[in-house]
């Protein structure tokens, strides 16, 4: 049973005959030429005739198939065939729906003829000089013969029919001055043509993106030829294909079955796109992301939504079933520090990836530095310890993403006294704005950028450090302060099992070794420091300096009481607990359930007290393990070995309680 009959003859009636086969929906296709009914999908549900129907056979037509929902996506100067099918459905009472082309592109800077019919144009044409190049089709052709000289000035597109070519050659239009070509035809196609041609003057139709407008109006600025535009001789109401789409899938119950694209953009500016990114951005039905990148991207004539939310996304497409192709676009690269992974995560599966060119590989080549050897990182909306990685690599880039990220970065930069370095920082990259600087972290205090920054970071003077846990302990600053010595350190952050993003309190902190050495391990990590004593806090400062450990927040007070404004840990080194271990410990499993502690002992009353908290507590996985290190000291030619104290090393990790 027919439900829908399509008056098409245009690209939108193609589309729109596609859309109905896809989704096994019968329809009637009418087309006004033979050429027409092959461009469209055969067999199926579709029923195709190119028969030319006045408005009593239309009527026929819709009694014989039922009355079903009537569509016109006849092309905008079919004034008398439009008339006639809206006659026709009033007369019947079949429900009219008018498919309009959606007009595009700036045409108020002056630089474009306005006609309101193919024969002003002529008219207007007339008066001037130069080749014209002329894309109104074959049944106007005879109205340009009018121009002086036309056989010679005179080029005309036409389709590639033999009965077009014919007629059009009996006109006199011959040789290069008839172009028969079956389109569309891109920006850079018209382009050539009007520069082989030597035209002054594009003639076309105000016809919307499907007839190519927006291509020819490209072509002609970019080649500084005039376009002579013939505006529409009918003022109608209707909706744009999407909008029919979306009726007809609210009509007839149509699920989505939508191929969604995620499309690195590059850096913005269309000239950073790959081809394939350009292609898909140019089919997709509807364009999504972010407002920037959207106004980037997106043609008048598409839809948009202006969403980052993964999850808002996800209904949005599954709200719209009318959209066949989808692009969600993404800045530089889908697969660096994008969106991308949430946006798997909620779509499922069935997505496309479409590569982008990354900020990293942009900027560094427009710097002419290579950045295999670069440790990368970002500090757009997470956490990274860009100080101590530019102290311990010769090079580091970083995406900043906020006004005064740049200044941000060179003011840590001289805290930790690394004011030798040399920053390259990177600002709307790809854009017509443009803007890459150089200089030491001095030269950028204070300065304010866009939020669209970048910067690699190059210090010759870097301190590699070492592949494992164990500064040497004579590189801390020490004093008379406790320390945790490096061999014990090592051991005891070995079970701890620390992760870069971990969150650790490093409890009686001391000179901070321990808390150091989480701090420059995890550089997405943070590290929280409670000391209660005064000299040791003072030492902790320098030695945070010291090493470039910004991810390390020194507290200064007695734990627990300490402890209770800072964010959940996931792991905890406790050196020193003042007879309040099991309070430290409680409060520990209440802020994390499944936290993971690590407990240094030299006192047997300590390790008492530690074995009747894990007894007491909710905790599993322990294990106790006594190190007792030597050292070896000179006397005359011997070396004699020193004990230092055997210290107890208990580790436990919290059970979840059971709900």
């Amino acid at each position: 049973m027919c439900k829908v009959i399509v008056f098409a003859g245009t690209t939108e009636g193609r589309l729109l005959a596609e859309f109905l086969s896809k989704r096994k929906v019968p329809a009637y296709i009418c087309v006004a030429t033979e050429y027409g009914e092959e461009l469209l999908p055969e067999g199926g549900c579709l029923e195709i005739s190119h028969e030319r129907l006045d408005e009593e056979r239309m009527e026929l037509l819709m009694r014989e198939k039922n009355l079903p929902l009537v569509i016109d996506a006849t092309h905008p100067y079919a004034v008398e065939v439009t008339e006639n099918i809206r006659k026709a459905c009033e007369r019947t009472g079949a429900s009219y729906v008018r498919v309009l082309r959606e007009n595009q592109g700036d045409l108020e800077d002056g630089k474009c003829i306005f006609a309101d019919s193919v024969e002003a144009a002529a008219a207007i044409l007339e008066q001037t000089e130069g080749n014209v190049l002329v894309t109104t089709g074959s049944k106007e052709a005879a109205k340009y013969t009018a121009l002086p000289d036309y056989q010679n000035r005179v080029f005309l597109r036409v389709l590639s029919l033999p009965q077009v070519a014919e007629e059009c050659t009996r006109l006199g239009f011959k040789g290069r001055n008839l172009i028969c070509m079956q389109g569309p035809f891109s920006k850079e196609l018209n382009a050539a043509m009007l520069r082989q041609l030597d035209c002054r003057y594009l003639v076309t139709k105000r016809s919307g993106n499907t007839g190519g407008f927006q291509e020819k109006l490209d072509a002609a600025r970019e080649c500084g030829c005039i376009p002579v535009i013939i505006g529409r001789p009918l003022k109608e109401t209707g909706i744009s294909v999407n909008a029919c789409k979306r009726l007809l899938c609210e009509k007839f119950s149509i699920p989505s079955t939508a191929e969604v694209f995620l499309v690195g953009i590059g850096m913005g500016g269309r000239e950073s796109r790959t081809e394939e990114a350009s292609r898909i951005l140019r089919e997709a039905d509807v364009i999504i992301g972010a407002k920037r990148m959207v106004e980037a991207c997106a043609e008048a004539w598409q839809d948009t939504y202006q969403e980052y939310d993964s999850a808002k996304i996800r209904d949005y497409i599954a709200c719209h079933p009318e959209y066949e192709k989808i692009a969600v676009v993404l800045s530089g690269d889908v697969g660096f520090y994008s969106g991308a992974r949430k946006l798997l995560a909620v779509l499922g599966k069935q997505v496309h990836i479409i590569c982008g060119i990354s900020s990293v590989a942009y900027f560094m080549s427009r710097i002419g530095k290579p950045w295999d050897d670069a440790v990368i990182t970002s500090a757009h909306g997470r956490r990274s310890n860009l100080a101590s990685l530019v102290k311990h690599h010769r090079k580091v880039f970083s995406i900043l993403g906020t006004t005064g990220g740049i200044a941000s970065a060179a003011e840590k930069l001289l805290e930790y006294g690394l004011g030798n370095v040399t920053m390259y920082t990177g600002e709307r990259l790809s854009y017509r704005e443009e803007k890459i600087l150089h200089g030491k972290p001095q030269d950028f205090v204070g300065y304010q950028a866009d939020t669209l920054s970048v910067v690699c970071i190059e210090n010759e003077d870097y301190e590699e450090l070492p592949a494992t846990h164990g500064i040497r302990d004579g590189e801390f600053i020490r004093d008379k302060v406790p320390m945790t010595k490096e061999e014990i350190r090592t051991v005891s952050l070995s079970k701890l099992g620390l992760k870069k993003d971990s969150v650790c309190y490093d409890i009686g902190a001391g000179t901070g070794s321990v808390a150091v050495e989480m701090a420059v391990r995890m550089p997405e990590g943070k590290v929280y420091a409670i000391e209660k004593k005064p000299l040791a806090v003072e030492l902790l400062k320098k030695n945070k300096i010291k090493f470039a450990a910004d991810n390390l927040e020194i507290v200064e007070g007695e734990a627990p009481f300490a402890m209770e404004g800072l964010q959940p840990p996931t792991h905890v080194f406790i050196g020193g607990s003042s007879g309040k271990m099991k309070e430290i410990m409680e409060l520990l499993l209440e802020k994390n359930p499944e936290v993971r502690i690590v407990i240094n002992c030299i006192a047997l009353e300590t390790v008492s007290e530690t074995l009747h908290c894990l007894k007491a507590l909710p905790v599993e996985d322990t294990e106790i393990v006594q190190a007792a290190v030597s050292r070896a000291k000179t006397a005359g030619n011997y070396h004699m070995m020193t004990g230092e104290n055997p210290i107890t090393i208990i580790s436990c990790t919290g059970k979840r309680r059971q709900e």
